[in-house]
This record gives structure tokens, C-alpha cells and sequence, in this order.
């Protein structure tokens, strides 16, 4: 019954743009399958209520659908794409805020929680949602329909859905993103750098020590988060900020490879088609034709 809700409410709010009343709370509908496109995750909660996407990070794919969630613990470069169904596939996002993680950490206390494995756990993970999930999600988008009451209701029917993550086969991600220092917040300090340095050279060493680890240590927990290696990452955030360029200067493609950080003209080329399946000069084209990169935004 949630399930059905769920999908009545997501298309009676879906707009152009995802945005909702409700801060941090997206809606989204699309009528038909699109070609993939690029984007960073953000760290969220995406449901599905009908159809499905794929969604690849690195070289592995996640699929989800109707009745599944999925968790983004890290902001991660991704492609992602809603997949051919029957009727529109219609999608829930939630923003997770890590202070509203760690208020709960602190209210429930380690006895009440499941017990944390320690290690950095996947920065992405799809799991099938239990009802006890769905039907919060459903009261928080009724309460589109209740401005008098969002208020009041809105932090605690967020604050059910986050506990509900929290507790369920998810958790251990979602918790961690509330505790200051856990392998998932040392890992993200790496994260964030390469994503505001990325046309910068780096040494992994440097990273490690960024990130309280070493360097065998960081390698492991870097590679079970983001399923990259930190010179790939740095590769992937070069080729998505290149790909945005390339829409608004298309005739300059050495210029804004080497603004991203690659010296070497035919290197560009070279990794951009094999990221993008076409060389920039002729992508670029496209992007200026009206296909270009619209965001791969979760749900």
C-alpha cells in the first residue's frame, strides 16, 4: 500500500528541476529512457517507486527499482541513466545530513545501534526498502500537501526516515557519516581534496596522511569506497569538469584539456572518448546541439 502511495504522491509533485517545498527533498519523473549522463552523487537517500536506473560508478553498475533504495554515503562522480519501462519512472531523494546523523548517535548511544564493522564501508549500496522506510517517506511527501503542518512534522519525519537507514542493511554507512572519526569521514577529507584540487598533481602518500592513515590502509578503504584508485578519481572529476567546459568554449578542446590538467593533447582525447564515447571535439558538438550533460541527480 505505501508503495502505491508512494508513486500517487511522486507524480502529483514531480516538477522540472526535482526541487520540492520540502529543503533537501527531490521528486523526480521521468517519461522516458535518456541517454546516460554524468554527475556528482551527493550523499543521499534515492528511492524508487516505479521503473528503475542504473547508475555506474568506476567500473561497477548498480541497478535499482520499484520498492529498493539506494545510499550514497560520499559525493562520488557518477553516470547514471533511468532505464525503459512501460510508464514514467518515478524516484524520492533525500539529502543526508551528517549533524542530524550524529544528533541521533548521540541521543540513541552505542547499545541501541547495530554494531559497526569499523572498516570504510561502500561509498554506494542498493538494498530493498523495508515498509517501515517507505511509509515514512510517504508521510514526509504528504506533507507537500500540508504547508501549515511541514514546520513542525518536517525534522521528525526526516529524523524516522535517517533512524530507519540507520538501523536497517545500510546502516553502517549511514552512521559513519555522522561520526567525525570513522574510516567513511577519513576517507571523504581524501575525497573532498582531489574534488577541489583535481587539476593538481599529487602523491598518494600525502593523501594518506590527510587521512590519518597508511598508506595500505588507505589504498583498501579508498578502493572499497569509491571502487577507484585515487589517480582514477582525480582522472573522473578531470574528464566531468572538462565535459562542462567543452559545453560553453566547443572550438577550444586543447585549452580545456589542459585547464583540467591534462598536458598532453592526445592523452585528452584519448581517456575523453573512451569516458564519454566520443572525442571532445565531436561531444562538444553535441553538447552545443542541446544534448549536453544534464545531471545524473539522484533518485
Amino acid at each position: 500500500m505505501s508503495l502505491d502511495e508512494l508513486r500517487t504522491l511522486l507524480e502529483r509533485h514531480a516538477r522540472p528541476g526535482l526541487t520540492t517545498a520540502i529543503d533537501g527533498v527531490r521528486v523526480c519523473k521521468a517519461d522516458h529512457a535518456v541517454p546516460p549522463v554524468s554527475s556528482m552523487s551527493g550523499t543521499v537517500l534515492a528511492v524508487i517507486a516505479q521503473g528503475g536506473k542504473r547508475l555506474a560508478l568506476g567500473d561497477r553498475v548498480y541497478e535499482y527499482g520499484a520498492g529498493q533504495y539506494l545510499v550514497a554515503s560520499v559525493d562520488l562522480p557518477v553516470t547514471g541513466h533511468f532505464v525503459d519501462t512501460a510508464g514514467p519512472s518515478l524516484g524520492f531523494g533525500m539529502t543526508l545530513e551528517p549533524a542530524v546523523i550524529a544528533e541521533l548517535l548521540l541521543r540513541t548511544g552505542p547499545g541501541e545501534q547495530p554494531r559497526s564493522t569499523g572498516a570504510a564501508p561502500p561509498g554506494i549500496a542498493v538494498s530493498d526498502a523495508p515498509d517501515e522506510l517507505l511509509d515514512a517517506v510517504v508521510r514526509l511527501l504528504r506533507l507537500l500537501d500540508r504547508p501549515g503542518d511541514r514546520k513542525a512534522l518536517v525534522p521528525l519525519v526526516k529524523r524516522e526516515i535517517l533512524w530507519r537507514l540507520m538501523t536497517g542493511e545500510q546502516g553502517d554507512a549511514v552512521r559513519q557519516l555522522g561520526l567525525a572519526d570513522s574510516s567513511l569521514s577519513h576517507i571523504e577529507r581524501a575525497v573532498r581534496w582531489i574534488r577541489e584540487n583535481y587539476t593538481q598533481p599529487f602523491r598518494v602518500e600525502e593523501l594518506a596522511r590527510l587521512s590519518g592513515m597508511s598508506v595500505s590502509a588507505f589504498h583498501r578503504n579508498f578502493q572499497m569506497v569509491t571502487t577507484m584508485s585515487p589517480i582514477q578519481f582525480q582522472k573522473q572529476m578531470r574528464l566531468q569538469a572538462a565535459r562542462l567546459l567543452l559545453a560553453n568554449s566547443p572550438n577550444d578542446v586543447t585549452g580545456v584539456g589542459r585547464h583540467v590538467g591534462y598536458d598532453n593533447p592526445s592523452q585528452f582525447s584519448r581517456e575523453y572518448r573512451r569516458q564519454f564515447g566520443a572525442p571532445p571535439s565531436v561531444d562538444a558538438v553535441r553538447l552545443r546541439g542541446g544534448a549536453g550533460p544534464a545531471a545524473a541527480a539522484l533518485p
